[in-house]
């Protein structure tokens, strides 16, 4: 350790041009300020080394970026403090701790920094002169003002620093110990030394202090609140004691007690609900009685006990049982759905002869649009049942089926006991909507949690992880919805009767229009007192040029856009009283004509004007998920590499039934009547139009076959027709799914004659008669038996070998 010899403080004058520099990371030092610096860096440690060997003055500046282990010279901030070293230590990890006495404000005009040196300095002492005038004496008398109160608000500043300050009267010695001890960021202390003249340094400190004055008050009235709101948190509870000691002293308190459980006790055994349940209720509110009514416990239990008062134990509403009144509210409701309706009958039929009936559970597949919400709706209102309905689109945690056990923080009853209690009887209809949109996560797996719902040897005994009791679900008649019936789980579809919603066709669509969606779409826009009247011919129009769609979603739309339309027009139109009764009286007609005008340009263009015969072109029928359509293919060859090439976003299974029909074409091209070159150095192109939408399944084979045959014979097929089935190598042609939206898709494009497999056959019984009107369908076995329908001419078959 190295100790500085007694000797007379220094003039600026006594300080040398040039001095060693010193980086500082997170520290300002100002003169008239002692300061203990920790030094590891090692050109730091050779600049506190020349230093203590010649006059022990150093130049002491912060740099730019505390972070940086070696800043370089645009690093450093040019305007810092002469110093003199008082202590040297030296530290056993090699660092130096150096005791500096911060002499002069100076800025460095020149920086160097020598290779294997240190950092010098050029220098230059800020002389400033120091007048004391009025407007001085008044600064200063402002800054005793400011830091006096700064220090008395800010608690990390002990009250001590006044003293100091009390005994200096040179308003430089005032100016440089206030900055030192102000609590600020390092760009703030810093601006104070890049100010020359000892006046604005002044104004400049008191309105940092000012500032930070301001935000102290905030903070202050901030904490105020805080303190205010605990101690009147803290006070309320202190009073709710006192009051409570109070009464239990006058023996108030335990009468209040005694008639809120007593209350409570009568609710849980008029409740209705079991033996073992009541036992755990009570067992409850006997814990209620012993805990604190401020302890959260006691919310939780209390939330728990509500829970289960609240729910329907016993509580079952009168079935009507009246098959005569469920046809006529199921016809009222819906038109079509025959298939539904009729289960729907017989479910009520049994009930009427047996009373109670178990494994009630419906699901409705089909399209979105064709009812199948509403048709739930209406089974509840025929039955006079209430009606709930449960949205599964989504859900991936078996936590929202099962509920959440009551551990948790904010814990609650699943999907299922919500809203058993909504409904109030323990016999609802409850609907699951999207029951195919289910998915999982790490959270669990929510259709498995759905098999106990579903199982009707299962659900009487239903098991929520809040409520903790067996809950009988075996009355409840579940319905449940579908878009898509193979992405339901297999589980799943082995506890539920599946009925398929097939899409409607032109004239069903019609008929809903005409008794549903015109009606309440009428009302919706307040059109009920004028004439408003759509044309049969209009409301086709729309269903044809506007919609394409298995259900009825988009028709309704379209015809609330008009009904939009005819309101402006009779807003337009009247400007009275007067005209208001005129308006009523007046026909507001919306004819064919006039739906382009509403509606705008069509959206879809009648396929009919497209479909003629074309060699290489083959009109097939495909399933989707909002119903059936039909499909084209078109075929090219062109000459290049022997190759198949296939466009149109189509799916792995489609791209191999191609790739076998091309196969079964060219080892049967003779018998065929295909030329012997047709496929050398040439390139065949399959293309299904509508790119943007993905293909794929293995029931277009026929339909690719017949395409690439048409090209290769030069031939074009015969009008309206179109074909539908998967083909083997051998030219076997294959059963199919979805045959009724199928057949359902070409009725609506006008198509008459349909191939189909012949093993589907026997699935025409079971599709509704409207559909196959107009329609002629054909069973082929094989490709040769379609070949002459196709093409119009019948063939000579010749032998394989």
């Amino acid at each position: 350790m190295t100790d500085n010899d007694t000797q007379p403080d220094p003039t600026p004058d006594d300080i040398p041009a040039t001095l060693p520099l010193i980086p500082l990371r997170d520290v300002v030092i100002f003169p008239f300020m002692i300061f203990p610096i920790l030094v590891g860096r090692e050109s730091s440690i050779s600049a506190v080394t020349e230093s203590i060997e010649q006059d022990k003055f150093i130049f002491v500046c912060a740099q730019r970026d505390p972070e940086d282990e070696e800043p370089g010279i645009e690093g450093l901030h040019p305007d810092g403090t002469v110093a003199r070293i008082l202590q040297v230590l030296k530290l056993p990890n090699g660092l130096m701790k150096v005791l500096v006495d911060g002499l002069f404000q100076a800025s460095a005009t020149n920086i160097t920094f020598p290779k294997k040196s240190h950092y010098r300095a050029d220098i230059e002492v800020m002389r400033p002169p120091v007048l004391m005038n009025t407007e001085l004496k008044a600064l200063m008398r402002q800054l005793d003002t400011v830091f006096e109160e700064y220090v008395r608000v800010h608690r990390d500043i002990p009250n001590e620093s006044l003293l100091g300050y009390d005994h200096i009267d040179e308003p430089l010695r005032k100016l440089y110990y206030v900055s030192a001890n102000l609590l600020v960021d390092i760009p703030t202390r810093q601006s104070i030394l890049e100010i020359r003249e000892v006046v604005q340094q002044y104004y400049h400190l008191i309105r940092i202090i000012n500032d930070e004055l301001a935000i102290l008050k905030v903070e202050h009235e901030i904490d105020e609140k805080v303190n205010e709101n605990i101690q009147r948190s803290q006070r309320k509870f202190f009073i709710q004691e006192q009051i409570r000691i109070l009464q239990r002293e006058l023996g108030e308190d335990e009468e209040v007690e005694s008639g809120e459980f007593e209350e409570l006790q009568e609710r849980i055994v008029e409740s209705g609900m079991p033996d073992d349940v009541m036992a755990k209720a009570i067992e409850e509110m006997d814990k209620l009685k012993k805990t604190p009514m401020m302890s959260p416990e006691a919310t939780v239990i209390r939330n728990y006990i509500d829970w289960l008062v609240a729910l329907p134990w016993a509580t079952f509403s009168d079935d009507n049982l009246s098959v005569r009144n469920a046809r006529r509210v199921l016809n009222a409701d819906h038109y079509g759905l025959e298939k539904p309706k009729e289960r729907i009958l017989e479910h009520i039929a049994v009930l009427n002869l047996v009373g109670e009936m178990k494994g009630q559970i419906l699901c409705f597949a089909g399209p979105p649009g064709v009812g199948k919400t509403s048709l739930g709706k209406s089974i509840a209102r025929a039955l006079d049942r209430k009606f709930v309905r449960i949205s599964l689109g989504g859900v991936h945690d078996e936590a929202e089926i099962r509920g959440h056990r009551r551990t948790y923080i904010g814990s609650m009853p699943g999907k299922i006991i919500q809203v058993i209690r909504k409904a109030g009887t323990a016999n609802p209809v409850i609907l699951l909507d999207e029951i195919d949109k289910m998915s999982h996560d790490f959270h669990g797996d929510p259709t498995s949690a759905m098999l106990e719902v579903l199982d009707p040897e299962q659900n009487s005994t239903f098991t929520d992880h809040y409520i903790d009791a067996e809950f009988d679900l075996s009355k409840v008649m579940f319905i449940t919805t579908a878009n898509v019936q193979y992405q339901i789980p297999l589980p799943l579809q082995d506890r539920m009767e599946i009925i398929e919603l097939p899409g409607y066709l032109e004239h069903e669509k019609l008929e809903i229009a005409k008794r549903h969606l015109m009606q309440k779409q009428i009302a919706e826009h307040g059109l009920q007192g004028f004439n408003v009247r759509f044309e049969d011919d209009a409301l086709m129009r729309i269903i044809r040029e506007y919609t394409q769609e298995a259900g009825v979603r988009n028709l309704e739309r379209s015809i609330a856009t008009v009904c939009r339309k005819l309101a402006k027009e009779i807003v337009f139109t009247m400007s009275g009283s007067a005209s208001r009764k005129k308006a009523e009286k007046d026909l507001f007609t919306v004819t064919p004509e006039r739906v382009e005008e509403y509606l705008g340009v069509p959206k879809y263009r009648s396929r009919r004007l497209t479909r003629t015969g074309k060699v290489g072109s083959m009109i097939g029928l495909a399933w989707t998920s909002v119903g059936g359509d039909i499909l084209h293919v078109d075929v090219s060859m062109m000459k290049g590499q022997e190759k198949l090439t296939l466009t149109g976003q189509l799916g792995d299974v489609m791209k191999e039934s191609a790739q076998a029909a091309l196969s079964y074409l060219r080892s049967n091209a003779e018998r065929l009547g295909i030329a012997e070159d047709a496929f050398e150095k040439r390139e065949l192109h399959i293309h299904l139009p509508e790119g943007a939408i993905p293909k794929d399944g293995p029931s277009a084979g026929i339909t690719m076959i017949m395409a690439m045959l048409s090209l290769l014979l030069g031939k074009a097929p015969q009008p309206d027709i179109a074909m539908t089935g998967e083909i083997t190598l051998h030219g076997d042609v294959l059963a199919i799914g979805g045959l009724n939206e199928k057949l359902l898709a070409a009725r609506r494009h006008g198509i008459q004659r349909v191939l189909i497999p012949e093993d589907n056959a026997k699935d025409l019984a079971d599709v509704p008669k409207k559909i196959l009107r107009g329609l002629k369908i054909i069973p082929v076995a094989t490709v040769d038996d379609a070949i002459p329908h196709v093409f119009g001419y019948p063939r000579k078959r010749k032998p394989s070998v």
